[in-house]
């Protein structure tokens, strides 16, 4: 019977528990989505005969029916005309069919009933494989949050190690943002202060270079009036 022989155990099947309790959760579910996506290709493949088999199986169930009733009103029509043997020789064939009709009968409950436990399992199997991706999105989640929080513990046992570098680096970036800030501000000031300030520094030049001449004048006359003393 192919994948309908399995009917019991898939039905039966429960992939919450079954990965819950396995050693290796993410193996197991990838062992398992393997499995039922191989199975509901089986289900798929094998409905169609399944639904073939059980059209076969009533449309001879009705044309044993339809061969029933049309002995009957033979029958009838024999014993309305007179020929009683004619209506037995109808009934018996009558009673032929009817021993053919619940063998048929039977084949085709059985048939339509294997239709409806294909379309069961590919539900059940399609059911079963939304809970493992779901599952397995969950087990993703945690593991890559497991990872990061490993990373971040092990950053923090080497903090005494790796925090002198991390100072250095610090002031580097501290020291070139200051001097950028500095640089900034000097562009950003106006051209009229600069021009000011340069004035301003010829002008103590001039007074020094003023004050220099004059103590030299008073020096060489200090000098001659010593010579003629």
């Amino acid at each position: 019977m192919g994948i309908l022989s399995r009917f019991r155990d898939i039905m039966k099947a429960n992939m919450h528990d079954l990965v819950t309790k396995a050693e290796d959760p993410e193996k197991m579910m990838n062992h398992y989505m393997k499995q039922l996506n191989i199975d509901i290709g089986k289900v798929k493949s094998e409905t169609a005969s399944v639904a073939a088999e059980e059209r076969r199986a009533k449309r001879a169930l009705d044309e044993v029916k339809a061969e029933v009733s049309k002995l009957q009103r033979y029958a009838e029509k024999a014993v309305e005309s007179g020929n009683e043997e004619q209506a037995l020789q109808f009934l018996d064939r009558k009673v032929a069919q009817v021993e053919k009709l619940g063998e048929l009968e039977a084949i085709y409950e059985r048939a339509s009933s294997n239709k409806k436990n294909m379309k069961q399992m590919q539900d059940k199997l399609s059911s079963d494989l939304n809970v493992l991706e779901e599952r397995r999105a969950e087990l993703s989640g945690k593991i890559a949050a497991t990872t990061a929080q490993q990373k971040i513990n092990a950053v923090g046992s080497n903090k005494d190690v790796s925090g002198s570098v991390f100072d250095v680096i610090e002031e580097k970036v501290n020291k070139a943002y200051d001097e950028a800030m500095a640089i900034t501000e000097l562009r950003e000031q106006p051209k009229d202060d600069l021009d000011d300030l340069i004035a301003q520094l010829e002008r103590e030049n001039n007074k020094s270079s003023d004050r220099n001449a004059e103590e030299e004048l008073a020096a060489i006359k200090e000098k001659l009036n010593n010579k003629k003393s």
